[in-house]
């Protein structure tokens, strides 16, 4: 699988027109230190610049991801009233175990697809983020082959697949608006290590007789190593972008919990 994302910056829109020599593929390295001074003199100080820039671009994504958060889910920082069944508390779901089994199997494809996406760094600056341990792809294929062995069960053929819709969006995005696809990235894995996990403990108890998936399992201290790490990657690279493109990474957040949303329907319905 491969990715596209569409940048508003013209800089970006006229780099990107240029084919791409087999040899050396494109990345935001180009113009890095013009960008970086064009995104420092935009950003501002004070109260001009961003909730949490001061602490590194991470940390703008994650302000602008909380608060599409409701109260139950984030009583600190959440702003969103509940209005879809995936928004409501995970005490409140009816989840059924070919629900969540179909939950996996479509996320399957959109873990993949990033982690594909990565491997083949159709952008130069996307191979930074090969093999950080997050992947999740594999322990997925594992937990839908113990679904078949456990209770004889595979995943529902589905119509309209929440996960074929997203993995085309990422192709798109990947290529064409990188800001955009990182902002999906980003809100995939790291959420999948909060809200993710409780979630997972929840079907554990209520559909799996407490077993634990390999989808909740990490080699390493996910917390305290794994994370960092990739945080850090993303501050990297966000320093070679300009304000302009760090925006449009941040606007895409909406869309990344609507498409997110679409996959959590499976099994809180």
């Amino acid at each position: 699988s491969r990715a596209s994302f569409a940048c508003h910056a013209s800089s970006w829109k006229t780099r990107a027109a240029v084919p791409v020599p087999q040899a050396k593929k494109r990345g935001w390295e180009g113009n890095r230190k013009v960008q970086a001074r064009a995104g420092a003199a935009q950003a501002g100080t004070g109260s001009e610049r961003r909730p949490g820039a001061n602490k590194g671009f991470v940390e703008e994504m994650r302000f602008v991801a909380m608060r599409l958060h409701t109260k139950e889910q984030a009583p600190k920082e959440g702003k969103k009233e509940a209005r879809k069944d995936e928004e409501k508390p995970v005490a409140q779901w009816t989840p059924t175990r070919q629900g969540y089994l179909n939950f996996l199997a479509e996320s399957k494809k959109v873990y993949d697809c990033m982690e594909n996406i990565m491997d083949d760094a159709p952008v130069a600056e996307y191979a930074k983020f090969k093999n950080t341990g997050l992947e999740r792809g594999s322990a997925l294929a594992e937990d839908i082959e113990w679904f078949r062995s456990t209770y004889d069960m595979v995943p529902s053929s589905i119509e309209a697949s929440p996960g074929d819709e997203y993995v085309s969006l990422l192709e798109s995005l990947s290529k064409e608006d990188p800001p955009a696809f990182i902002c999906h990235y980003y809100n995939v894995y790291f959420a999948h290590t909060a809200g993710g996990l409780m979630i997972g403990r929840k079907m554990s108890e209520s559909l799996l007789d407490g077993a634990t998936l390999k989808f909740y399992q990490w080699d390493g201290d996910v917390k305290e190593e794994l994370l960092p790490r990739v945080r850090d990657t993303l501050n990297e690279v966000a320093e070679g972008w300009t304000r302009e493109q760090k925006d449009r990474c941040l606007e895409e957040t909406q869309k990344s919990f609507q498409y997110s949303g679409s996959l959590l329907r499976l099994i809180a319905t």
